[in-house]
């Protein structure tokens, strides 16, 4: 059976401009962090509804075909409309990281494995990722969103029909829907109180609501008559303003702040979901105002290539930040303005030469009548063959990079190094268990010396256990300065908290001067108080080392080890994320330190000598 056999697609007004809204979302949210729209992601949402309801709708339409061929023709377009766009982004993206080489290859066959088999989510989470870790760079972390549509497009033809035989009514058919949403929803709120975040964000069960919402939404309108009043005038404008609220409703949602561990799921996600699906209700409504005016050029355009788009811009913007030298993180959220252009520019335009070139032809005429085509440019003149030879060698250059990518990857990132190293000098520190040794007056000694870190801390505390032995290191992933008065509080308490208190947790987030009074009031006047200031390419890190040095300023026995300004002279020193310190800097750390507590303590003594030449009055 050909696709000509089925009836056309129909174009239902106001998806194209949705589609666009998304896509938009979803580059600010990446490539411009720094335009503050925090819940971006939710663009994803928005596709989400979109796919629902358009899939659910062409599905219920009526057909005097057999199942059996209605379903090999939906997967047949599907297969048509998805496949060959991601195969091209696939091996183009793999090839130039092999170019590059280093951090960004880690994990890069799972990673293609997940993406070429529509099961990236499940791929992923099997592997330990982390979507809101910053230490990984999965150069095709974007692929996870468009592995659970697949997965819906998969198993929803075959769950239609048996519901259609079940339930009947559309009543009930929407209620059915509603209640999965809902229950989708509670499940993905169940997984983030348990601290799974990523398992939440990611599965196909927990993020299904928006998908849901769109099938109780085509199942609402289906075969639903069109009568007189639905064009009036009045109804009109009552569907534009449901359609604006609906948009509303989604950049609230993209404007609220992304909150630690995954406290706004799922209401964020939610919230932009039903906005969503007001909004496509809205547009699909006869004669909509609504729907024809989102779906004004350019956003038309966009919507026709928000598949490409979305499929190129994230691994682009990995590949420029691990080419120019910003690092390569698995959030990204500190990119330079010049860095999202470049990566904006290039994925529109490879997005608009993959919609011209490979998904439109082969949409329209499907793949065996593809490659007749292809064949028969092979006949003709020179100019044509000379074209076809050179896409051909390069789709087997493409091919070649990637099985290279795949050959030549990296267990783990330089970061992840560091930070085992580190790990592995701290359960070597412990196991050794050696006495405190007595120090000679003044001298620094690493006896004297407690220190508590991030993970910057922990890729140096090799180096720290070699230039200060016996120092006591309490370091750890991901920790912010939140983390520290605990730290403290516990050590104080435990009689273990040393004379000279090193603290360096300015690499994880802004800094908070009540939290470094609650630090300094527990270290006490007779202890010194060292903190290191942070170097990373993070947009939060001029505001923290600013903070940490007017706050030493403004009080004694407070003193700033300049990390940042030592380790900038000497940037090839650190990891490929351009945090983390290699051995040679963590040396660079560990002096550091040692000049920092140098200072705290002469500073200290300073403040003494007066005192002792004070005459005593009898």
């Amino acid at each position: 059976m050909t696709s000509s056999s089925a009836p056309p697609v129909p174009r239902y007004a106001g998806l194209d401009g949705l589609r666009a809204i998304a896509v938009v979302l979803v580059l600010i949210y990446h490539l411009f962090p720094g335009v503050g729209l925090a819940g971006g992601f939710v663009g994803v949402d928005v596709f989400f509804v979109v796919s629902g309801f358009l899939i659910t709708s062409l599905m219920l339409r009526p057909s005097t075909l057999p199942l059996r061929h209605r379903l090999v023709d939906f997967w047949r377009r599907r297969a048509r409309r998805l496949l060959p766009a991601v195969a091209v982004m696939l091996t183009v993206c793999a090839t130039v990281a092999w170019a590059i080489g280093g951090d960004v290859l880690v994990g890069i066959g799972r990673q293609l494995l997940g993406a070429s088999t529509f099961s990236y989510n499940w791929v992923a989470l099997a592997g330990g990722s982390d979507y809101f870790s910053g230490t990984e760079p999965e150069l095709f972390r974007n692929m996870w969103s468009l592995a659970v549509e697949e997965q819906f497009y998969l198993l929803w033809p075959l769950l239609l029909p048996l519901l259609l035989i079940v339930l009947r009514v559309r009543g009930v058919l929407v209620a059915f829907a509603l209640l999965a949403a809902a229950a989708s929803a509670w499940w993905m709120s169940q997984l983030v109180a348990s601290d799974a975040v990523t398992r939440a964000y990611f599965g196909t069960d927990s993020h299904a609501f928006g998908l849901l919402l769109g099938i109780a939404l085509a199942f609402g309108i289906r075969d639903m008559p069109e009568r007189e009043w639905m064009r009036r005038r009045l109804v009109r404008i009552g569907g534009a303003v449901l359609g604006m609220l609906g948009i509303g409703l989604v950049v609230v949602a993209a404007l609220r702040p992304e909150l630690p561990g995954g406290e706004g799921f799922p209401t964020t996600l939610v919230l932009a979901s039903v906005g969503s699906s007001m909004a496509v209700l809205a547009g699909v409504l006869p004669g909509s105002w609504f729907g024809r005016g989102i779906d004004v050029q350019p956003l038309r355009w966009i919507g026709d290539r928000s598949y490409g788009i979305y499929l190129w811009h994230w691994p682009v913007l990995v590949l420029v930040a691990a080419s120019s030298g910003l690092g390569v993180s698995g959030t990204l959220d500190a990119v330079p303005a010049w860095a999202g252009w470049t990566a904006l520019v290039v994925s529109v335009t490879a997005a608009a030469i993959s919609y011209r070139v490979v998904e439109t032809p082969l949409r329209r005429l499907g793949f065996r009548r593809s490659l007749r085509a292809v064949r028969m440019r092979f006949t003709r003149g020179p100019v044509s063959r000379l074209a076809m030879l050179s896409a051909t060698l390069a789709g087997v250059l493409a091919l070649g990079g990637t099985t290279a990518a795949v050959a030549n990857a990296p267990a783990m990132t330089t970061s992840e190094m560091a930070i085992r190293a580190g790990q592995q000098a701290m359960r070597d520190a412990a196991s050794r268990s050696e006495p405190r040794r007595a120090a000679a007056p003044k001298a620094i000694v690493g006896d004297d010396i407690t220190a508590i870190g991030d993970s910057v801390m922990l890729a140096s505390a090799p180096a720290l256990y070699e230039r200060l032995p016996g120092i006591s290191v309490d370091a750890a992933v991901s920790r912010s300065i939140w983390a520290g008065p605990r730290i403290v509080d516990a050590l104080a308490a435990s009689g273990t908290l040393r004379e000279h208190v090193v603290v360096a947790l300015g690499t994880n987030g802004p800094v908070d001067a009540g939290v470094l009074q609650q630090i300094a009031d527990t270290v006490g006047r007779d202890r010194d108080l060292v903190l290191v200031n942070a170097h990373a390419p993070r947009d939060w890190i001029p505001g923290v080392n600013s903070d940490l040095q007017e706050f030493a300023e403004a009080r004694s026995g407070v003193v700033v080890a300049d990390w940042s300004g030592t380790i900038s002279a000497h940037e090839d020193l650190l990891a490929g994320d351009r945090i983390h310190p290699g051995m040679a800097g963590g040396r660079i750390f560990a002096e550091v330190v040692e000049r920092g507590v140098q200072a705290a303590q002469a500073e200290r003594l300073a403040r003494r000598e007066p005192l002792a030449r004070t005459p005593q009055i009898p």
